[in-house]
């Protein structure tokens, strides 16, 4: 992968920042923007810009052939079998929520059992947490290993028969653990449930095929993959998703209005109430088309390689520690000794060094991890060694400076 012209695609990348050089490390929270998408972007606006799906006039043709373009380039890039079987979404938190409101509302009773893990992002534990409350569901959490993996044989001590949904992330956000989906959704399988992957952090970074790894429903948002944001997608299987009810009403979802009864248009249409997130829409499907034209095989390896150089660059700096396991996705989560994750996350700021510092969204896990939050550096396709190293040198002036303030 040649990243000096990836990083040439990025405008953003190109700027000082306090002085420095941008060196940016915030993907896991949202991704830069290339040229490709922007550019789509002020096309859809200054061209075509319409509603989809209502008017015969030019202008809307062309934005409701962007449109559905752009669902079908989803569904390729997900190896979804239809299209009906792709949900535009404003982002994986609105598609995880469709799921537990509807598929949880309609197939969970008292004496059922939602299953998770304490890495989940807030986003997949709370519409749980609510959905058990109104079903009288009970929420059970498979347990996770001392470096932050999970067991499938915990897997298969926690899943049982009174388990109706698995909801699990496919890399966690805080760990970089890449949980083993395609297993633990045959164990779920196995017992009668479902499972949900929340792909927000590995959709962006690793060739995605929902066919082969079985699941049934799986959520990711554009934000974080080179797209805009406001704009995700929920996919499910076209069998569980026939006989959901949509949760929005209105607008696009509509197919025959009654003075007393309505009738919904036919998927993926149902889920998709009011005007759609057309330009999101149509910047999603751009993006799309630019992470295929690099290569997610590419991404995923270059990212992989920065990962190892950056624990090991790290690991070197004293009272630094690493969390999660060795082998992992992009990011590296950690904390310097005495010295507050937002006071580190802020002197590398002032170095021009990006990263996120706090809970990351994910409380569970910092309890577990036994610490109130941590900074995070987390990689894509336009980071090289050389970021790490200016990361490097960074949390060494962090050290040098909060040394001499105690």
């Amino acid at each position: 992968m040649d990243v000096k012209a990836v990083r040439d695609a990025f405008p953003i990348l190109h700027q000082e920042v306090n002085g420095h050089p941008l060196v940016y490390l915030d993907s896991s929270a949202t991704s830069q923007k290339p040229n490709q998408v922007i550019e789509k972007l002020e096309e859809y606006y200054r061209g075509y810009n319409s509603n989809v799906h209502r008017g015969v006039h030019t202008l809307g043709t062309r934005a409701t052939d962007e449109y559905e373009g752009a669902r079908e380039k989803v569904r390729r890039f997900i190896n979804a079998e239809s299209t009906q079987e792709v949900i535009f979404t404003r982002g994986t938190t609105t598609a995880i929520n469709t799921v537990a409101a509807s598929y949880g509302r309609e197939n969970l009773q008292e004496g059922d059992e939602i299953v998770i893990t304490p890495m989940e992002h807030h986003s997949n534990i709370i519409p749980w947490q609510q959905i058990a409350k109104e079903t009288g569901a009970s929420l059970k959490y498979m347990p996770l290993q001392a470096d932050g993996t999970i067991s499938l044989d915990d897997a298969e001590n926690t899943i049982t028969d009174q388990t109706k949904i698995v909801a699990v992330m496919q890399v966690s956000n805080v760990l970089g653990t890449i949980n083993p989906i395609k297993e633990l959704g045959k164990i779920a399988h196995k017992h009668g449930a479902v499972i949900l992957v929340d792909g927000a952090q590995s959709a962006p970074h690793m060739k995605i095929d929902v066919q082969d790894m079985d699941c049934d429903f799986y959520a990711f948002s554009g934000h974080k993959m080179c797209g805009p944001t406001g704009i995700g997608v929920l996919y499910g299987k076209r069998s569980l998703l026939k006989e959901m009810e949509p949760v929005e009403f209105g607008g696009e979802m509509i197919d025959f209005v009654n003075l007393y009864d309505s009738t919904w248009k036919e998927l993926p249409w149902k889920f998709e109430g009011g005007t759609p997130i057309i330009a999101g829409a149509v910047g999603l499907g751009a993006a799309i088309d630019f992470l295929t034209e690099v290569g997610l095989e590419e991404i995923e390896a270059h990212e992989h390689k920065l990962a190892q150089y950056a624990q090991q660059k790290m690991s070197e700096i004293e009272g630094l520690t690493i969390y999660g396991p060795k082998e992992r996705a992009g990011l590296v989560t950690f904390n310097i000794s005495d010295v507050h994750p937002h006071d580190v996350a802020t002197v590398l700021d002032a170095e021009g060094i990006a990263v996120r510092a706090g809970h990351h969204c994910a409380q569970p896990l910092m309890r577990w991890l036994d610490v109130t939050a941590t900074a995070r550096a987390s990689f894509y396709l336009y980071n090289t060694e050389d970021d790490i190293d200016r990361l490097v040198q960074g949390l060494q002036t962090t050290k040098e400076y909060f040394g001499d303030v105690f």
